[in-house]
């Protein structure tokens, strides 16, 4: 299969031929991917204090169902992202988001908690296959600056959906019940599923790891090996666990803690999460003007005051709680594009196998901080400020580490 090579403005792009979606099309269809996991996580929240009722059972159990969902997301992206380097990526999607149908469909099928939770495991294996294929598209496709923005884009694209799914969860619940949601996440998989059939494989049969299947799962440790790459994903993906702690604590604190309905609430996530649009925007602007380092710096900065603010300040009011907690959004939102580029871009091969340690070290510690958000804690609010604090502060000494180190990382003068 042919490469073609398109040059715009200095930038270059590497693009295997897209008869049927063209280089928009494309974008979009791995945009789509990309939302797969927070309309998965997002689109029920504001059911889950009723649903406990509804179940007759407890928090800890529904919020089973996201923690379960998170952790086998990331195992889904562990397996699938290693066997698209050896058998393609196009089977190996196709079959991802099929898996992805059948859960979505037996999840709104559930008779009791226990079922929900079993169900949405297949749901999460089919998401984690879908996230590894997409961000493998991204290295597949595109190259230099404009990989940057591509990337860039497929991250703000992805904020559309956690600003609108617990929205149009909350108007469900106003005419339906929480199954409903489960089978508008089917219908969305029905509508990737139509895409991915009109989408052309980016990796060729030359490119294709010819090892044997057991081979192609080693390739992770391979990639893990590189000291480089595994410390800056570290370092990356730990601020994954309070935002990923917010995504399980906010039902709860702006309905119970604050006394707010559901669609209420579903408005304020939906402020934080339209927010996280300006996080790859400012990381866009920061290129050529600020350098690798100096933009982790202050990432780091703006995060932690943010946490101070939460543990200080949130607990007065649902508005000085969401102003505190919107600069840790601007961060989580810059860096995840920012760090995926450079993690990307110390891989010449083995794409599927960077591209699932990426998303499952960021899927790992995002499950560790939405288990924290679960604990019995005095107060919700206070224990996401410390949750905060903490995880910068352990971002921040490995960074330090880091850059008193001899390892080389690429892209990060």
């Amino acid at each position: 299969m042919k490469k073609f090579k398109l040059t715009t403005n200095k930038q270059s792009i590497l693009l295997k031929p897209q008869p049927y979606l063209g280089v928009k099309g494309l974008i979009f269809f791995i945009s789509l991917m990309g939302m797969f996991i927070p309309l998965s996580i997002d689109l029920y929240l504001p059911a889950m204090p009723s649903m406990i009722d509804y179940f007759h059972t407890t928090a800890t159990l529904i919020n089973l169902t996201l923690i379960a969902f998170y952790i086998f997301f990331a195992i889904g992206i562990i397996i699938f992202g290693p066997l698209s380097d050896k058998y393609g990526r196009k089977p190996i999607l196709i079959f991802g988001l099929v898996l992805y149908i059948i859960g979505s469909i037996a999840c709104a099928l559930s008779a009791t908690v226990y079922q929900l939770i079993l169900f949405r495991v297949m749901q999460a294996l089919g998401a984690g296959d879908v996230m590894a294929i997409s961000t493998a598209l991204v290295k597949d496709c595109f190259s230099g600056k404009l990989k940057s923005k591509v990337l860039a884009v497929v991250q703000a694209m992805g904020v559309i959906a956690p600003m609108l799914a617990p929205i149009v969860g909350a108007a469900i619940l106003q005419v339906a019940e929480w199954r409903e949601t489960f089978w508008v996440l089917a219908v969305i998989g029905v509508f990737t599923l139509i895409s991915g059939l009109l989408f052309q494989e980016t990796l060729s049969t030359e490119e294709c790891y010819n090892g044997t299947l057991r081979g192609s799962l080693i390739r992770l440790l391979v990639v893990g090996k590189n000291a480089g790459f595994s410390l800056f994903l570290f370092i990356a993906a730990v601020l994954a666990a309070p935002y990923m702690t917010y995504i399980a604590m906010s039902s709860y604190i702006y309905e119970n803690y604050f006394a707010l309905n559901a669609q209420t609430y579903s408005y304020f996530f939906a402020v934080n999460s339209a927010f996280a649009i300006l996080g790859p925007i400012l990381y866009i602007r920061s290129i050529g003007r600020l350098t690798p380092r100096h933009f982790t710096w202050w990432c780091f900065i703006v995060a932690i005051f943010s946490g101070i603010g939460v543990l200080l300040l949130g607990k007065y009011s649902p508005w000085i709680f969401l102003l505190s907690y919107l600069p840790f959004t601007l961060v989580e939102g810059a860096i995840r594009p920012f760090s995926t580029n450079i993690l990307l871009d110390q891989q010449n091969g083995d794409v599927g196998s960077a591209s699932s340690l990426i998303n499952a070290v960021h899927t790992i510690l995002g499950s560790i901080g939405m288990g924290l958000g679960s604990l019995d804690w005095i107060n919700l609010i206070h224990g996401l400020g410390i949750i905060i604090i903490t995880s910068v502060i352990i971002a921040v000494l490995f960074f330090i580490i880091l850059l008193h180190s001899k390892i080389e990382i690429k892209g990060l003068e």
